[in-house]
């Protein structure tokens, strides 16, 4: 009797000890250990033990980015319940009626205002929790409202998915989200106000296939999947297994559909630069500090054959500055945007948003690397289609925000490959030119060291086009046309020659605007004098054509091509006809 009189308090203590316990620890999905609540909840939500993060609630969302956790929620619309009297093993009025009880919250979409790095914003956040964040009639009224709503106000809008995808429950209604969202979507850009989305684990089917995909800036959390078809209906379908990393975040960075992967931590700082940058806010640039590397001090073998051919090794000299050196010397709040939102990241064409001294801009260029890695992970500067594609992209972004474009191409020309042909890289080329002369936004261009053939003019389109003193341009490299017009590489200081690429040479013919000087001894003696002489004439540049009228950009620069190499008068120098 006494055992069963402690079991039956056992049992009636039961619910209350459970639901005690569920208050204090969580049991994380990924590696399946137990979580004490506070330890969960001072590192963001994610397990400590293996980094897993879990779903956050639109309340803990808000509280993690927007200012001192202080905000306001839109009141978003009602729509009715169940259109479709649907019932599968439950009927989805009771799932409904379960799902609002447990979460709180009226349906999968909760919206507010708050401020970011003192920024004015809107975010709408997809609840993971609610019916897993399915889209449905009302997350979609909400989607609209929300957009709607930012575009009245004027605010930067952020969209946070954590979905499985459309609501089955809702059929066809719920299909039909996908184009109503876009359409909200396309009125955003048409208003020119930043649309930021932050894909958390899981986002998937028409959510990702929609409003998800279509951000001016794609930010993935960390350890996030995304997707349209689940991984397991994909192998399904392929009889294959899938990569351990597929439909990772990592993986959609590496395929250039996300910007960026950042730590949940990071989020919020992450967001400020981005938005700092988008509204065009005040920024007072800091002092210039910048060391040269250290050089073996050899002089460069084949020097000294004539000035053209100097310029050309001065041009490629190892310690000469390149696009990420300029980056890191002049830019600040300096944010890297990847992806071509098609195929791949390109790291030989890089691009961003920062600040150049005191200009909000879109900045792109080729980058070289210096160490054997780097070389080899940048392809030495010399670009696929998707790093044209990614230009093409971030020019457009710049046009959209009326943002500035600045370009440092240094490069030997695009990259010459049976994949890089495979996946178009002419007519990448050629797009990328297009672009560069239909923006409507200041566009500088740099040629800051190799300016080779189309890879070069691909992003050297501006309505100003500037040279550092020691940099050379031309169609193809003088030891290559000196192989196929010679005969012989040894004639390569005579093509250079013959060939005119020198900045003097472009100034002389009209194909550039400015010469930028160098230090004594080279750009790659110098770093700090080279930024310094650099920075001041973009923004000089940018100033003088911001004091023109608005809406002629993309006008003037074509007229300005279209007068480009007429009425020059073109001299050989003499040679010998042997060398013929």
């Amino acid at each position: 009797m006494l055992f069963g009189k402690k079991s039956g308090i056992k049992n009636h203590n039961r619910e209350r000890y459970d639901r005690i316990r569920r208050l204090m620890w969580i049991k994380c999905e990924s590696c399946g250990r137990l979580v004490y609540y506070k330890d969960y909840k001072s590192n963001h939500y994610i397990c400590p033990r293996c980094g897993r993060a879990f779903i956050m609630t639109p309340k803990q969302r808000f509280d993690l980015l927007f200012d001192n956790n202080e905000w306001t929620r839109i009141k978003l619309p009602i729509v009715s319940d169940d259109p479709l009297h649907f019932v599968d093993r439950k009927a989805y009025k009771d799932r409904l009626i379960e799902a609002r009880a447990e979460t709180g919250y009226n349906d999968a979409i909760t919206t507010a205002d708050g401020i970011i790095g003192g920024i004015p914003t809107t975010i709408c956040i997809l609840n993971g929790d609610f019916l897993l964040g399915s889209m449905g009639r009302a997350a979609g009224d909400g989607i609209v409202a929300s957009m709607e709503h930012a575009i009245e106000t004027k605010q930067p809008f952020i969209m946070v998915t954590c979905s499985g995808g459309a609501r089955m429950q809702e059929n066809i209604l719920s299909l039909m989200q996908m184009a109503r969202t876009t359409v909200a979507v396309n009125k955003l850009h048409a208003n020119g106000i930043p649309y930021i989305v932050l894909l958390t684990d899981p986002t998937f089917g028409g959510v990702t296939a929609s409003f998800a995909m279509l951000g001016d800036i794609h930010i993935a959390e960390k350890g996030a999947r995304i997707g349209f078809a689940g991984r397991r209906v994909i192998e399904q379908n392929i009889r294959e297994k899938l990569p351990s990393n597929f439909q990772t975040a990592e993986y959609l960075y590496e395929h250039g559909m996300v910007d960026m992967v950042v730590p949940r931590t990071e989020l919020k700082g992450k967001i400020e630069k981005i938005l700092k940058v988008l509204t065009k806010q005040p920024h007072t640039p800091h002092t210039i500090t910048v060391t040269t590397p250290a050089s073996d001090g050899k002089k460069v073998r084949g020097m000294g054959e004539n000035e053209a051919y100097d310029k050309v090794l001065l041009a490629r000299n190892e310690n000469r500055p390149h696009f990420l050196d300029y980056i890191n010397g002049i830019v600040e709040e300096w944010t890297y945007l990847a992806g071509d939102r098609l195929f791949g990241e390109d790291p030989a064409m890089c691009g961003g948003i920062g600040f150049w001294r005191d200009i909000p801009a879109v900045i792109i260029g080729q980058e070289k690397g210096r160490t054997i890695e780097t070389r080899q992970f940048h392809r030495f500067g010399m670009p696929n289609p998707e790093g044209y594609r990614k230009a093409q992209r971030l020019m457009r972004l710049a046009e959209k925000f009326k943002l500035p474009i600045i370009s440092l191409f240094d490069t030997a020309g695009a990259f010459a490959g049976s994949a890089a042909e495979e996946r178009g890289q002419s007519q990448a080329i050629a797009e990328t030119i297009a672009t560069g002369l239909s923006v409507n936004t200041p566009y500088v261009a740099v040629n800051v060291g190799e300016g080779g053939s189309g890879g070069a003019i691909a992003i050297g389109t501006g309505d100003r086009v500037l040279m550092l003193e020691n940099t050379i341009y031309s169609v193809i490299s003088p030891e290559s046309c000196a192989s196929i017009l010679w005969k012989d590489n040894k004639y390569k200081a005579v093509a250079a020659e013959a060939m005119k690429l020198t900045a003097r040479d472009m100034s002389n013919l009209n194909v550039i605007d400015q010469i930028v000087d160098e230090p004594s001894g080279g750009a790659h003696t110098d770093w700090q004098t080279t930024m310094e002489l650099l920075s001041t004439a973009v923004v000089n540049q940018i100033h003088d054509l911001q004091k023109a009228k608005k809406g002629d950009f993309s006008n003037r620069r074509a007229e300005k091509f279209l007068a480009m190499t007429r009425d020059v008068d073109f001299c050989m120098p003499e040679h010998d006809a042997e060398e013929n």
